[in-house]
């Protein structure tokens, strides 16, 4: 008979899986040909669908790249941060108003003391890269180095042209490490070849966390023969999958690996029947494409239609390292029993305020003070209003919204006293 001391040392002595977790930028949840797309090629991410699980209820935390990116990285809701509800503008611009009491006070990104999946892999003896957009801050005491990863190339901002490399603005945008580079090439290129590269160059005897952002297909649209519109956001799409094939075929075949977008697709990409774009609260800004593979541990081929948010996604990377979470997350292990559980979002710029949280099938949304009440396992696109006729459960999610709120107030903008917008 086997003790259980002799299975927990057995579990010990099991090497930990290795991991690769690629996020597109602004991503439709209809642009991938396993997503329903019927003019975007996209074999390699389809079959890494045949894999694994491909999730259709999976959201971004937010409706944008930044707080998407912050909750991603650290499991918990990016509002608890604080000053990270919306992108960081172009050139480090705060865009509401806490966020820009905080970049006055040169305090406008991701603090190192916040925990992140790449300091606690790191911690329990991964190899670490972030290769691709960063987006949480471009002070170096807010760059990648800071949060866990020993290598860092990409580009810093919120997107760059993909061929000049510099922001909207025209300060240059590539960095290794920290410190600005340039290095010619189509973007989406240099980020596969670099991790590829760096691939080549790990320890083999040492699990690895790759993370790689790709920029691709955010804005501005140039496919990488210079197409412009749909054609040319199907081009930045067709060519991020090359690289995801690439990368498929340069990990182990046990690695897990994971595929999502960071939030919802605005302009020439596709949401599908979804209502909304990036930015808004509706299901087009914040349903997103998701994408598991865990051989050994997720039966091949699955589609799942487990409510899930990016938050989930640190909580199962750590739990397949075998990694104890340094804070408590807010996320939950999605190779777990799924938990009775409200998910809430809300995202301000400027003026904007939007809010919503989802129960079960019921969704609460609040843009800019309008309120719609919406029953999604009737009614995917949003579209009749449900406010009037089931007033008890807009009641329910209204006080469990408001809850949130006041439970995920950020301690570092307890001095903010003033309003700038609205």
């Amino acid at each position: 008979m086997i003790s259980r001391r002799s299975l927990l040392l057995a579990a010990a002595a099991a090497p930990r899986p290795n991991i690769l977790l690629i996020l597109a930028d602004d991503l439709g949840w209809a642009d991938l040909g396993c997503y329903g797309a019927r003019d975007i090629r996209t074999p390699h991410i389809d079959a890494l669908a045949q894999q694994g699980v491909r999730y259709t209820q999976f959201y971004a935390n937010a409706p944008e790249c930044t707080p998407s990116r912050t909750a991603l990285l650290t499991g918990r809701y990016p509002h608890r941060v604080g000053g990270l509800e919306c992108a960081i503008g172009v050139g480090n611009v705060g865009r509401y108003d806490e966020a820009v009491w905080l970049q006055e006070r040169g305090e406008l990104g991701l603090p190192a003391t916040e925990a992140t999946l790449g300091q606690m892999l790191r911690g329990a003896g991964y190899q670490t890269a972030c290769i691709g957009k960063w987006h949480l801050g471009y002070a170096p005491k807010f760059s990648a180095l800071r949060h866990g990863f020993e290598h860092y190339f990409g580009v810093i901002g919120g997107n760059a042209d993909y061929f000049t490399h510099f922001e909207e603005g025209g300060a240059p945008a590539i960095y290794e490490g920290e410190k600005q580079v340039d290095r010619p090439g189509y973007v989406t290129d240099l980020i596969g070849e670099e991790a590829l590269r760096w691939l080549g160059q790990r320890t083999p005897a040492k699990p690895f966390f790759l993370y790689v952002p790709f920029t691709a297909p955010h804005t501005p649209i140039q496919g990488p023969g210079r197409e412009a519109g749909r054609p040319g956001y199907a081009a930045m799409v067709e060519r991020m999958d090359h690289y995801v094939g690439k990368l498929l075929a340069a990990v182990p075949p046990d690695t897990i690996v994971i595929f999502a977008s960071d939030n919802g697709a605005m302009g020439v990409g596709s949401n599908g029947p979804l209502r909304g774009t990036k930015t808004t609260t509706f299901e087009g800004g914040i349903r997103v494409p998701c994408i598991l593979r865990y051989p050994g541990k997720v039966k091949p081929g699955m589609e799942s239609v487990r409510v899930a948010m990016h938050m989930d996604l640190t909580a199962t990377l750590l739990a397949a390292a075998r990694v104890k979470p340094a804070r408590r997350l807010d996320g939950e292990d999605l190779l777990g029993p799924a938990k009775e559980r409200a998910l809430f979002w809300r995202y301000k710029r400027m003026e904007n305020r939007r809010k919503a949280v989802r129960r079960g099938n019921w969704k609460l949304v609040v843009d800019n003070g309008r309120e719609y009440l919406f029953h999604l396992g009737e009614d995917l696109e949003e579209k009749q209003d449900r406010l009037q006729q089931a007033p008890a459960e807009a009641a329910a999610l209204r006080r469990l919204l408001a809850a949130w709120e006041a439970e995920v107030k950020a301690p570092r903008l307890a001095g903010f006293r003033g309003t700038v917008f609205g």
